[in-house]
């Protein structure tokens, strides 16, 4: 996803076509400037509108996201935490739309006003302030970026992804956090730590200007980004209690899997607009056409991801797993999201298909290493963000070993760092996990003090 394209690719001849008609027999005759001027402008606000319009649809299908996340952690966690992971899903999508209007839009895209560095050099640092939106009514001369589309579709938009990269590190960390350390760590990741590193790629900072590199939807800079933070936090946080037991695992089923299954797909579709939108124009018919590939090859790629994770767990475990399965669709999402546009249908089924096979392998490699991620956030967001951001080499020309290589580890070494800092901080000052007999009980009840349940429970 690259901020502010070059608005006005395909107008010029729509608007010369607009100019007047020219026939065969006619003598070429000079148009009118008024009549072309007029053209130009009606093209122009086509662009306009159709380029945030693709920005409010986009939002709006990341939004739903959210929504997708509650119900799968809601199905993967235990009925006794259920209340907590969806209190958890609501607080931090509320507080990372305040902390991206307060600081973390501006950090993101400086647009020039970089603190440290700037556009020329590769910025380092964006700019501190409040998101600032159009007046109420503008006109053509009233618009920040006429020729593009308005700041309101674009901060809504670029929102969305802040908040989806908090809903990863919730369902790593379930069934064992405190829900007030959790959110302050939702306030620094998307006011500082997730603009911050974003604002190196999609605001024309120094991994785009210096390493020229390509992550199209977020691969790396929203997927693994979470996965990374939640890396961290499970390091500090620890395993479940009785989850690792005289050197086995011991297996924790989730509540519901319908819900899970609901929330995958319902994450499959606001996939669309993650990918989708990310094509940031929809002004050209070479930009509908791209976005309308970019569909089918995420789609594909979630197909195979799920069809390989299917095949996998039947012939490791002699029964499929729709745990797998499910985390295989996400996985093939995740790792189409680096390039979504340049692969064939085959190259992105075969992608996602490498991501369910990733996920299959690292979620029992995660166990045998005593990292307890309650819904497989990890593998699917951080180790398939990965693979996807390599996978880019494969089918993008522009490409660069390098350009893909370096920046993974660049965004990879500032996250976990920081993110390792602040919770090893909030364990310090108010602790992170809640008591052993709390953990037993719930965390809905000690929590919340309500349940998901409440027919079900003994009483």
């Amino acid at each position: 996803m690259t901020h502010w394209k070059t608005p006005f690719r395909g107008l010029l001849p729509l608007a010369c076509l607009m100019a007047g008609p020219a026939f065969a027999q006619e003598a070429p005759q000079t148009a009118d400037p008024t009549v072309l001027e007029a053209g130009i402008a009606a093209a122009t606000d086509t662009a306009f509108i159709l380029n945030s319009l693709l920005f409010l649809i986009g939002g709006f299908l990341v939004f739903w996201m959210a929504a997708g996340f509650a119900m799968l952690e809601a199905g993967l966690v235990r009925s006794k935490n259920v209340a907590m992971q969806c209190m958890k899903n609501v607080s931090l999508f509320s507080f990372a739309g305040i902390m991206y209007y307060l600081i973390g839009y501006n950090l993101m895209y400086p647009l020039g006003s970089w603190s440290i560095g700037s556009d020329e050099t590769g910025g380092y640092l964006g700019a501190f302030g409040v998101a600032v939106l159009e007046a109420v009514g503008i006109g053509r001369d009233g618009a920040d970026d006429y020729g593009y589309a308005s700041t309101s579709g674009d901060f809504f938009f670029q929102l969305m992804f802040a908040a989806t990269t908090a809903s990863i590190v919730s369902g790593t960390l379930a069934e064992r956090i405190k829900l007030w350390p959790f959110l302050i760590f939702t306030i620094v990741l998307t006011g500082l730590i997730y603009p911050i590193q974003a604002s190196w790629k999609w605001g024309g900072g120094f991994l785009d200007s210096q390493w020229g590199f390509l992550d199209f939807a977020g691969s790396t800079v929203v997927h693994s980004v979470g996965g990374w933070a939640a890396l961290a936090g499970v390091l500090v946080l620890g395993a479940r209690s009785g989850k690792f037991k005289d050197g086995r695992v011991i297996p924790m089923p989730g509540s519901n899997l319908a819900l899970a299954t609901l929330g995958t797909f319902i994450l499959w579709m606001g996939w669309f607009g993650f990918n989708g939108a990310s094509q940031l124009a929809m002004g050209t018919v070479g930009d509908v056409a791209d976005i309308g590939r970019i569909f089918a090859n995420t789609n594909a790629a979630a197909a195979g991801g799920a069809v390989a994770a299917l095949i996998l767990t039947q012939v490791l475990y002699k029964k499929p797993d729709i745990t797998m399965v499910l985390n295989g669709a996400l996985a093939g999402l995740v790792s189409i999201t680096a390039e979504p546009l340049t692969p064939s249908l085959g190259a992105a089924t075969l992608i996602g298909a490498v991501g369910g096979l990733i996920v299959v392998f690292t979620v029992p490699m995660l166990d045998r290493m005593k990292i307890d991620d309650v819904v497989g956030a990890i593998p699917v967001h951080l180790f398939c963000g990965i693979w996807g951001t390599v996978a880019v080499l494969f089918t993008n020309p522009d490409a660069t070993f390098a350009g893909q290589i370096v920046p993974i580890v660049i965004v990879g070494a500032f996250t976990f760092t920081v993110s390792l800092v602040v919770w090893m901080t909030l364990k310090a000052v108010m602790g992170i996990r809640v008591g052993e007999e709390v953990e037993m009980a719930g965390l809905d009840m000690a929590e919340l003090g309500m349940e998901a349940y409440p027919d079900f429970t003994p009483s």
